[in-house]
């Protein structure tokens, strides 16, 4: 008999949601230029935050949230693609989910990273670039505008397409779960905390990740 289980906390699905919000706005932005690079760096740097914070809700959020729950061995991957998954694959990041959120959140990171570093030469320059040479902010720059670009755009259709295909293929709605939080399952597994007071928590990570952030652009000016 199939039953309600939280799996998504509020502030994960508070986290993907917004953090979509900025990653399409540093997209658009950053193709803008000129007066939308105050925009791109505003973005860049809720995006930075937002990071930090789920590198750390990774390790003390909800039970779904921990990567602990998504790190899958080889042979749990392949006994997934087979057909043959074990319960905890249908509940939270199944092992090619896994996959795209791990890749998602490394160059992400690494893209706002080098934004820090990055210089167009024009109108804007990352708050970071003084503390390396010409050539490096040069070559950090190619990277972040080109490479890196291409690269997050890349991961982001591969993990749009892949909802699709969940959604068209498997009839599966990957979407609804991280609007409203709960699955209908019929394995009895650990339900997410998601409670008063680990939103609280959550709200004093994220405000730590932020003071963090704005430490780091500091030290640039």
């Amino acid at each position: 008999m199939a039953r309600t289980v939280r799996v998504w906390d509020l502030p994960t699905r508070l986290f993907h949601w917004i953090l979509l919000v900025c990653v399409v706005t540093l997209v658009i932005t950053g193709n803008v230029g000129g007066d939308a690079m105050t925009w791109h760096f505003r973005a860049g740097y809720a995006v930075l935050t937002l990071l930090l914070f789920r590198l750390v809700w990774g390790v003390i959020g909800g039970h779904w949230s921990r990567f602990v729950t998504f790190i899958y061995s080889p042979a749990s991957v392949l006994n997934y693609l087979r057909g043959q998954p074990k319960p905890e694959h249908l509940v939270g990041h199944n092992p090619l989910g896994a996959f795209s959120v791990f890749g998602l959140l490394g160059f992400l990171l690494l893209q706002v990273g080098t934004g820090l570093f990055s210089d167009d030469e024009i109108s804007a320059s990352g708050p970071l670039t003084r503390f390396v040479s010409g050539d490096t902010v040069n070559q950090i720059t190619s990277y972040h505008a080109h490479i890196g670009k291409l690269v997050v755009l890349v991961l982001v259709l591969l993990h749009i397409g892949a909802i699709i295909f969940y959604r068209v293929k498997k009839n599966e709605n990957l979407v609804k779960p991280m609007l409203i939080g709960d699955k209908e399952l019929e394995v009895s597994v650990p339900e997410s905390k998601d409670t008063a007071a680990t939103r609280l928590v959550a709200l004093v990570v994220l405000a730590v990740c932020a003071a963090a952030v704005a430490y780091l652009v500091k030290l640039g000016t």
